[in-house]
C-alpha cells in the first residue's frame, strides 16, 4: 500500500518541475515578475519534497515517489506551456506553386504577409513569411494545409517584434479560466506593467 508520505512527496515532486518548468519558460520570454513568483513557490515546495526524502532514507516508496513526480512534473509543464502558448512565431511556407490563393485567406484572417521569390533545389519557388501569435499558430497551419497542401513551411520561435499586422485574439486567461470574475483579477495581473 501507499503511504501518505509518498503520495505528499510525489504531488511535491511534481508541482517543482511543473513550476520550474513553467519558470524557465518563463524567463525566456522575459516575464520578470511572474519568473520569480513561481520560483519562490517551487523551492518552498522543493523544501518540503527534499526534506521528507532526507528524513525517509530507508523507504524506497519515497524514492520512487519523488523520481516519478519529477517524470509527470516535466510533462505537465510542458503540457501547460503549450496550452498557454506564450511567445510569437515565424512560419515560412516554400512552394514552387502560385501562393496568391493562401495569400489571399492568410490576409483575410487579418495575418500579415511577405511573398518574396526565391531559387530552391529544383527551381523557382515563393517564400510566404507571416509572423504570428503562437496561440494562432494552429490557425495558420490548418490554412497552409487547405490552400497549399504540397507546400514545405517552417515554424520558427520568434525572441522579439516590432509592428506588424496581427489579428485580435482573445486572451488565453479567458478560455483556462470561464468565470468571469477570476478571468478579469487574472487578466489585470498579468497584464500589468512589466509583466
Amino acid at each position: 500500500m501507499i503511504s501518505l508520505l509518498a503520495v505528499s512527496i510525489f504531488l511535491a515532486e511534481m508541482c517543482v518541475v511543473t513550476l520550474g518548468t513553467l519558470r524557465i519558460i518563463f524567463v525566456a520570454r522575459g516575464r520578470k515578475y511572474l519568473a520569480p513568483l513561481l520560483g519562490f513557490f517551487e523551492i518552498l515546495t522543493w523544501l518540503f519534497a527534499i526534506g521528507q526524502v532526507m528524513q525517509n532514507l530507508d523507504n524506497a516508496a519515497c524514492f520512487l515517489a519523488f523520481a516519478f513526480g519529477f517524470t509527470l512534473g516535466n510533462f505537465l509543464g510542458i503540457l501547460i506551456e503549450n496550452k498557454l502558448a506564450l511567445g510569437m512565431a515565424t512560419v515560412r511556407v516554400i512552394t514552387p506553386n502560385d501562393p496568391s490563393r493562401l495569400i489571399d485567406r492568410l490576409r483575410a484572417a487579418d495575418f500579415g504577409v511577405t511573398c518574396v521569390a526565391g531559387q530552391g533545389a529544383a527551381g523557382p519557388v515563393q517564400i510566404v513569411i507571416t509572423v504570428v501569435k503562437r496561440r494562432q499558430l494552429s490557425d495558420v497551419v490548418d490554412l497552409i494545409e487547405t490552400h497549399a497542401p504540397q507546400a514545405f513551411y517552417a515554424v520558427d520561435e520568434l525572441q522579439a517584434a516590432a509592428q506588424g499586422i496581427f489579428p485580435v485574439s482573445k486572451p488565453i486567461v479567458g478560455r483556462i479560466f470561464p468565470n468571469k470574475g477570476i478571468r478579469t483579477r487574472l487578466f489585470r495581473f498579468f497584464r500589468s506593467p512589466g509583466i
